[in-house]
């Protein structure tokens, strides 16, 4: 597994070129030279507005006309230049054993536009004191949580905090400049209750970073989008897919959702089911009438596992995650289209994947077929266990 690569990705090149183009530039004017394989972000007022992949060498100019819209280079004009009148938030960071990359993350903390009113960096279970150090060096607060799972670890985070709004990043994750402020900025109406951000790769140097980006990945493009009870109600009847809103590395609430509907469920997530611990909450928030927004303007880069093997593992994780959380929806809020999903699209989904790949082959979306179907059965065991395990 280490050494395979899938059959699609055997003439790609590594690491794959990340470049960050100002539309306002002479890079990306009439008469810039053309630019080779890549990924190409287009930039304008300071945050990234359009992204594509290259494969020939094109022009700039003609890659920017075809990618970057007109209306999205309106939005990020009118966010950055919008008042900020949210500013009573924390940052929250949850962590364990990575002290590395927790330090790089906090290195970005500094340069926020709104800095935090604190930050709190919980320790879930690390061993030795290299984190308390790392965290105790950034001036952050340091919290312990002893209890193994990464939503026991936010529960702790958000009982620490003592603001309005509570902001989550990850470990691996650099912050742009305008991160926080442009989240804050996006609660703009009394109904938003949670808010997450565009997530681009910190990196592409593998092909496990490549395949998790290109399917896997925590961009959802470059337009706002508000899921609210329309969105709810109209996918009811396989369950709201609530994944579509966002990261779990991106994401800001108002600390008043938490006393209204409950924090994280600690069956879920890393340390436990898997992961979805964040879209079963904005799934709860949903369910009860509230709104949860993507805001494309609030940027950060997300460094993806290099290596297969981890990759592997991750996925595995993921769907796990992903059918436990569906269960636990459904325990929840009682909507049958959680089941419908599990029962009737997943097979469904799983056995057009399967056709897909038996006469060819191994390609970069079917690479890890086992290890989500497998996934999918211990997430649908690890909740059937702890069914009426307390939830936080």
């Amino acid at each position: 597994m280490s050494d395979a690569i899938p059959r699609d990705m055997k003439n790609n090149l590594f690491p794959v070129p990340i470049r960050y183009m100002d539309l306002s530039s002479d890079d990306v004017g009439a008469n810039a030279p053309a630019i080779g394989a890549g990924l190409v972000v287009f930039v304008a007022e300071g945050v990234p507005v359009g992204q594509t992949y290259v494969e020939e060498p094109e022009r700039p100019a003609v890659l920017a006309a075809r990618t970057v819209l007109p209306e999205t280079i309106e939005h990020a004009r009118n966010v950055m230049q919008a008042p900020t009148t949210n500013r009573d938030v924390s940052l929250l960071i949850c962590t364990k054993d990575r002290p590395d990359e927790l330090a790089r993350c906090l290195a970005s903390i500094p340069r926020q536009s709104l800095p935090p009113v604190e930050v709190i960096v919980v320790d879930n279970a690390s061993a030795g004191d290299d984190t308390r150090r790392v965290v105790e060096a950034a001036g952050a607060t340091y919290v312990r949580e002893s209890r193994v799972g990464l939503d026991y670890a936010r529960n702790a985070a958000v009982r620490a905090a003592k603001t309005a709004f509570v902001a989550f990043t990850d470990d691996d994750v650099v912050l742009h400049e305008c991160w926080l402020e442009n989240l804050m900025k996006a609660f703009d109406q009394p109904e938003i209750g949670c808010v997450t951000g565009l997530v681009l790769p910190g990196e592409l140097s593998t092909p496990a970073q490549l395949i998790f980006e290109t399917h896997w990945g925590f961009g959802r493009g470059y337009k706002r989008l508000d899921f609210g009870p329309d969105f709810y109600l109209r996918s009811a009847p396989y369950g709201a897919p609530a994944w579509l809103i966002g990261a779990g590395a991106s994401q800001a609430f108002r600390r008043q959702v938490f006393d209204d509907i409950g924090l994280f469920d600690v069956r879920l997530d890393m340390g436990a089911a898997g992961c979805s611990g964040d879209s079963e909450l904005w799934n709860r928030l949903l369910h009860y009438g509230g709104t949860c927004r993507y805001e494309p303007t609030a940027v950060s880069w997300h460094f993806h596992r290099k290596e297969m093997k981890g990759l592997a593992k991750q996925i595995r994780q993921y769907m796990s995650g992903h059918v436990a959380a569906l269960l636990v929806q459904y325990q929840n809020t009682g909507n049958r289209g959680n089941l419908r999903r599990i029962l009737i699209a997943l097979p469904r989904y799983y056995l057009r994947k399967l056709r897909k790949r038996l006469p060819t082959g191994a390609t970069s979306d079917t690479f890890f077929l086992k290890e989500e179907i497998l996934g999918c059965l211990n997430g649908a065991w690890y909740v059937l266990r702890r069914w009426k395990m307390p939830a936080w």
